[in-house]
């Protein structure tokens, strides 16, 4: 409770709060405010926002709603972004806690491991993974995973070797409990506030990496994702930039609201800042 009262009491984290918000609510509506196919052709091409009252937002060079696709694409945003993070994250725990806690030639091998991953640049690796094994929305979303786990699995190893050294860890073993009680009971919990914050860092790489993919036409174009409609903006930049810039705008705010809470649980998490 007093986390949580810490964090209410930031004007930062709650202004990121209200910005996620908005994009959740847009996407728990979109099937109410626009039931019909995102996709499918509405209208005209390229008219422009408030031209037309049934395309407030306007429409794409395709014909299809603009204002459909940024709520239904809320949808797909969070879900790549929660589902990568959620992938990363288990990843990246459980490489660094066997790391952390045993060291020694464990810690040595899947560090290196870490490291192989880290040798090449995310989007690089994104693309290498895209390109093998196909385009599809659950092929991106663990792709996205797959490289986004090893900064989660170097902090939370970080933590391992701090705590595993305290004395109620050296109690539990006295005690004769098990490895396995001891990294997931014990450990681990002191070990995930750091985690849960950089989450929040991991959610908002994990969509602009989407959005970069579908902008290079490499993400699934069956779903009304915003960077699909960024995509489709780019070879009308110069004259309707609009197509372009209203779906990098939702992609914008998204991104500031993670990190705003982010930032937020970062600061009600912290003992010491939260008791200023």
């Amino acid at each position: 409770m007093r986390a949580l009262h810490a964090f209410l009491r930031n004007p930062v984290a709650v202004a990121g709060a209200v910005l996620l918000g908005a994009v959740v609510l847009m996407a728990l509506v979109a099937p109410l405010v626009f039931p019909a196919d995102p996709l499918g052709l509405a209208g005209r091409p390229l008219q422009w926002p408030g031209a037309n009252p049934r395309f407030w937002l306007g429409t794409d060079p395709s014909g299809r709603d603009i204002a459909a696709q940024l709520f239904h694409g809320a949808r797909i945003s969070l879900l790549i972004g929660g589902v990568a993070t959620l992938i990363a994250v288990v990843i990246g725990i459980v490489f660094g806690a066997l790391a952390g806690f045993y060291g020694g030639v464990v810690d040595t091998v899947l560090m290196r491991v870490t490291e192989a991953f880290q040798t090449l640049p995310n989007f690089l690796l994104l693309l290498v993974l895209v390109a093998v094994f196909g385009s599809d929305l659950v092929t991106v979303v663990i792709a996205i995973g797959v490289v986004a786990w090893p900064p989660v699995a170097r902090l939370t190893r970080a933590e391992f070797l701090t705590l595993r050294e305290r004395d109620y860890v050296a109690a539990c073993r006295m005690q004769g409990l098990s490895d396995a009680h001891l990294i997931f009971r014990e450990v681990l919990p002191n070990a995930l506030p750091p985690v849960i914050v950089y989450a929040s860092v991991v959610m908002a790489v994990a969509i602009l990496l989407e959005s970069a993919l579908a902008f290079l036409q490499l993400s699934d174009p069956n779903v009304p994702s915003w960077g699909n409609l960024i995509g489709l903006g780019r070879t009308v930049l110069r004259s309707e930039w609009y197509v372009s810039a209203i779906p990098g705008v939702a992609i914008l705010l998204s991104i500031l609201g993670v990190s705003l809470v982010g930032q937020g649980l970062n600061d009600a998490l912290n003992p010491r800042l939260a008791s200023r």
